[in-house]
C-alpha cells in the first residue's frame, strides 16, 4: 500500500506542478526545456495514476504493481478471469473496482492516442488531395506550395515520406520577401524538430478528457511553447524583426489554418506574446537552470516507473 499512496503523491503533484507550470513565466525564457517539462508531467501523471490504481488493486499479493500483473496473469491463466477471488488471494470489491479502472484508463488513454493520429493522419491525406488540384508551385517560393486564397495563411502539413509549406496568395501579398523567408524558415523548423508529435500526446489527453478545461489549456500552452521554439530556430536563419512583422500582418488579415496543419498564427493573444519575445527577448535560462528542470523531470521519471517495482 505504500507505492500506492507514494504514486497517488505524485499524481496530485503532477497536476499541482502543470498548473503551476502553465502560469510562470520562465518558460518563455527556454520553451524547450519547458516542452520536456511539459512532457515529463504528463507522462508521470498517466503513470503514476495507473500505478496507483494498479498498486491497490494487487495490494494482495504483496509484490507490487509489476510482480503484482504477473501473479494476476497467472492465475487469470489458472483459473480464469475472476478478479474477486482466486486461488493465491481474495479480491475485494474495491480492489476489483480499482484494477477494472486502471485498465480502463490505459486503454481509454491508448485508444485516444490512435484515434487522435489516425484523425491527424486523414485529415492531412485529405487536405493534401485538394492542395495537389488547387495548389501551385512559385519559382520565387521555393519550397512551398501556393494557395489562391485571399487571407494571409502560412502552415505546414508533416508527414512521414512528403511535408508541405504552404502559402497563400493573401500572404504573398503582405510579406516582403524578407519576412515571407522568415514565415517558412518558421514552418521548416516545425517539420525539422517533428512539433506535430510532441503534440499528439496533449491533443490525445484532451480528447481523453472534453469537458475538463485544464487539459484544453495546457494543450494551448504547449502549442505556445512549440510555436516559440520554431521562432527561436528561424531566429538563427532570419531577423527576429522580420519575423515578428510577418506575425503582425497575419494578425490584420490572417485566416485559421486547416485541422492537422502547424500555423504561424493562431490565437491572438499568443500570437501578441511572440511578437513582444520577439522584439524584446530577455535572457534565456542558464545552464544551471536548464540542468535544474531536465534532473527534475528525470528525476520524477525515475522515481515514478520505480515505484512500480515496489514489493509493498
Amino acid at each position: 500500500m505504500v507505492s500506492a499512496a507514494l504514486l497517488s503523491a505524485i499524481a496530485v503533484g503532477c497536476f499541482a506542478a502543470a498548473a503551476r507550470l502553465r502560469r510562470a513565466q520562465w518558460p518563455f525564457r527556454g520553451p524547450y526545456v519547458a516542452v520536456i517539462a511539459w512532457q515529463a508531467l504528463g507522462l508521470a501523471w498517466g503513470v503514476s495514476t495507473i500505478g496507483a490504481l494498479l498498486a491497490f488493486g494487487l495490494a494482495p499479493y504483496g509484490r507490487g504493481v509489476i510482480g503484482g500483473l504477473g501473479a494476476l496473469a497467472a492465475d487469470a491463466a489458472a483459473h480464469g478471469l475472476s478478479l474477486a477471488a482466486t486461488a493465491a488471494s481474495p479480491f475485494g470489491p474495491a480492489q476489483v473496482a480499482a484494477i477494472l479502472l486502471a485498465f480502463g484508463l490505459t486503454l481509454l488513454l491508448f485508444c485516444c492516442l490512435v484515434a487522435s493520429f489516425v484523425q491527424v493522419v486523414r485529415t492531412r491525406r485529405r487536405h493534401r488531395a485538394l492542395l495537389h488540384l488547387v495548389g501551385r508551385d512559385d519559382p520565387g517560393v521555393p519550397g512551398a506550395r501556393i494557395l489562391d486564397h485571399p487571407a494571409a495563411a502560412a502552415y505546414c502539413l508533416p508527414g512521414v515520406l512528403r511535408s508541405e509549406v504552404v502559402i497563400s496568395a493573401g500572404a504573398l501579398e503582405v510579406l516582403d520577401s524578407e519576412e515571407l523567408a522568415a514565415v517558412i524558415a518558421h514552418e521548416h523548423a516545425h517539420l525539422r524538430q517533428r512539433h506535430d508529435l510532441v503534440l499528439l500526446p496533449f491533443s490525445s489527453l484532451k480528447r481523453a478528457f472534453p469537458r475538463l478545461g485544464t487539459m484544453r489549456e495546457y494543450y494551448r500552452t504547449v502549442s505556445l511553447l512549440i510555436e516559440m521554439c520554431a521562432d527561436d530556430q528561424a531566429r538563427r536563419e532570419r531577423s527576429a524583426r522580420e519575423l515578428a512583422t510577418a506575425l503582425m500582418r497575419f494578425g490584420e488579415r490572417g485566416a485559421t489554418a486547416p485541422a492537422g496543419a502547424l500555423a504561424a498564427t493562431a490565437d491572438h493573444t499568443d500570437v501578441l506574446a511572440r511578437v513582444r519575445r520577439l522584439l524584446q527577448p530577455g535572457r534565456g535560462l542558464s545552464r544551471a537552470q536548464s540542468a535544474a528542470v531536465l534532473g527534475s523531470a528525470a528525476l520524477l521519471m525515475a522515481t515514478t516507473v520505480s515505484l512500480w517495482h515496489l514489493p509493498m
